[in-house]
């Protein structure tokens, strides 16, 4: 769903049942959208919109832009990888490992939808 098409609807109705934020659905008129909650951590967040505006970025790059710890990357990185928002690629520059991520193009449509949520969220707030 684009962003045209979400905003060419009437303000979505979020569901009457007291959630937390995570678990906030959202009636844009062809049902309930839920936000997707691997997306919805603020890491994995950070890294999903670091790579959808570099093509790509080292783990060392993609660790300063996000502010985590080497572990930390690494597992929220992972699960963006098995859920195929992200493609890694592993290799060699001299002597040293060298990984470099990429946003897939899974992941982008994933991000958008997200990125449609929340602003559809924070419409509703603001008119309330």
């Amino acid at each position: 769903m684009g962003k045209r098409a979400l905003a060419d609807r009437e303000a979505p109705k979020i569901d009457s049942r007291t959630r937390p934020l995570r678990e906030v659905v959202i009636d844009a008129g062809d049902g309930p959208l839920e936000l997707d909650r691997l997306i919805h951590e603020r890491t994995r967040l950070g890294v999903l919109s670091a790579l959808a505006v570099n093509r790509s970025l080292s783990f060392k790059e993609l660790k300063q832009l996000v502010r985590v710890t080497d572990g930390n990357l690494s597992v929220h990185a992972r699960k963006l990888e098995e859920a195929g928002y992200v493609s890694c690629t592993k290799s060699f520059s001299g002597r040293l490992p060298k990984t470099e991520f990429r946003l897939t193009a899974a992941g982008r449509r994933a991000l958008e939808r997200y990125l449609d949520h929340m602003e559809a969220l924070i419409r509703l707030t603001r008119e309330s």
